[in-house]
Order: structure tokens, then C-alpha cells, then sequence
């Protein structure tokens, strides 16, 4: 039979989405597998070849383990959230926010295009304020809170506390890096600042001086492959190191 790709692909595309082949339901009576792509993000240029060099790959892992039996969720999403999104307004004079979601809907129908079984309904964009709200939030929590090695999980940073003020941190077993031991007394004779730096030590996320890649022209921090031979690579302004 004569392979008809305009006949054949947008019935089957159309018949996928119409009964969401591809969406994951919380099925505990399979086991579970999680296949994740990295999101591109979306400018007005679409998708390079790149992207479903990447995509095809584990498109074909999650279609194999779906027919082993496993419970398969294989998202998409658009990482819109940073330097290229800012520097492509720049160029085009439109709102991020704008430019962000007509090139998030070419990026879609490119990738719909290509066949390819992501779950759609768990699509995320990392400039919605529903989405980053969460990455802050956690982040929050991980700075309020230490590791009780004896529960085996996290607890409040304000029982630690209490637990200096008691005792000192001599029969504390939890996680930290190096830290010198003190006593009740010692904890109550602490400065704010000398208080501050011995829970750093146990918090799960801490807080210290680190240097970093400032472009003044661009308004932003760059990663370490943003920036060659002194400049940015978009657009080849000065970078100095800063201390953040």
C-alpha cells in the first residue's frame, strides 16, 4: 500500500488528541517510568535539528516502555524563563510575555507535527508565576529546615534551635558540615552574625558569597559558557566577575 504522509499523519495526530492517547493517569497497578526531555526554549526562529535529534530518542524509550506495560509519563515544556526570552524582546521590540506564548504555540505544533507522545496536560512554561512560585517555595523550605539523621527526614530549622539553646549542638545528630562544638552557653553568648553562620552549616540549603559572570549591557548573570574571551557570546559586551 502507498505510503500517504499527508493523508495518513494528521488523522492519526487528530485521533491521538482527540482521546488523549498520551495522557498519564495516576495508575498504581503499573509500574511507573519518567521520560524527560530537556525544554527548549521558545524563540521565533522554532525547532533546529537539535531538538528532535534529541526529542526522537526518547520519544522511542517511552513508546517501548509503554508497550512493556509501564505507567509512562513523558511531559514537554517550554523553559522561557531567562536571557534568550529578555534578548529576543530586545531584538523584536515585543513583550516577553507576548513573544513567549506565539512562539510557544509554533514550538507545539512543530512538536505535534513530528508525531512525538508527550502528555501535553502536564505542560509547564518556567515564566508562569504558577510554576516558578513553586521552585522559590522550595527553596524556602530547604532553607528552613535541617536533616534529623536519627527520623531520617527533614525537620523545622526552629527545633534545632531550641535544641542549642538547651544543650548546645554536642549530642546533635543531624547532617552538617564542618562546625566546631559548643554548648548552651556558647549559643547564648553568640553574636547574631556567629548564630547565623552555625545554622548555615546545617540548614539544606545555604546561603554564602559566590562570584559571578555580570554583563552590564545585558542586565543579567551569565553561565560560564555565555561568556568568551571576556565577553558575551550575544552580542560580544563586557563581563566582569562580581561577588553575589
Amino acid at each position: 500500500m502507498e505510503y500517504k504522509p499527508n493523508e495518513f499523519e494528521p488523522k492519526w495526530r487528530n485521533f491521538w488528541q482527540e482521546n488523549q492517547i498520551y495522557k498519564t493517569e495516576n495508575d498504581f497497578s503499573r509500574p511507573k517510568y519518567y521520560v524527560l526531555d530537556m525544554f527548549p526554549y521558545p524563540s521565533g526562529d522554532g525547532l533546529h535539528v537539535g531538538h528532535p535529534l534529541g526529542y526522537v530518542a526518547s520519544d522511542i524509550i517511552a513508546r517501548y516502555k509503554r508497550l512493556l506495560g509501564f505507567n509512562v509519563l513523558h511531559p514537554m515544556g517550554f523553559d522561557a524563563f531567562g536571557l534568550p526570552a529578555e534578548q529576543y524582546a530586545i531584538e523584536t521590540g515585543i513583550h516577553p510575555e507576548i513573544t513567549t506564548q506565539v512562539n510557544s504555540q509554533k514550538y507545539k505544533r512543530q512538536l505535534d507535527n513530528l508525531g512525538l507522545s508527550f502528555d501535553w496536560s502536564r505542560a509547564v512554561k518556567t515564566c508562569d508565576s504558577s510554576y516558578y512560585q513553586w521552585t522559590q517555595q522550595i527553596f524556602i523550605w530547604l532553607f528552613e529546615a535541617y536533616y534529623d539523621n536519627d527520623l531520617q527526614r527533614a525537620q523545622p530549622i526552629n527545633q534545632l534551635i531550641a535544641i542549642f539553646e538547651n544543650q548546645g549542638n554536642g549530642k546533635i545528630k543531624a547532617a552538617c558540615s564542618k562546625i566546631d562544638t559548643f554548648t548552651a552557653v556558647d549559643w547564648a553568648n553568640f553574636t547574631v552574625l556567629q548564630k547565623e553562620e552555625a545554622l548555615m552549616c546545617y540548614r539544606l540549603a545555604y546561603r554564602k558569597v559566590g562570584f559571578v559572570n555580570w554583563c552590564a549591557a545585558l542586565g543579567t548573570v551569565l553561565a560560564n559558557d555565555e561568556v568568551k574571551d571576556g565577553v558575551s557570546e550575544r552580542g560580544g559586551h563586557p563581563v566582569v566577575k562580581k561577588p553575589m
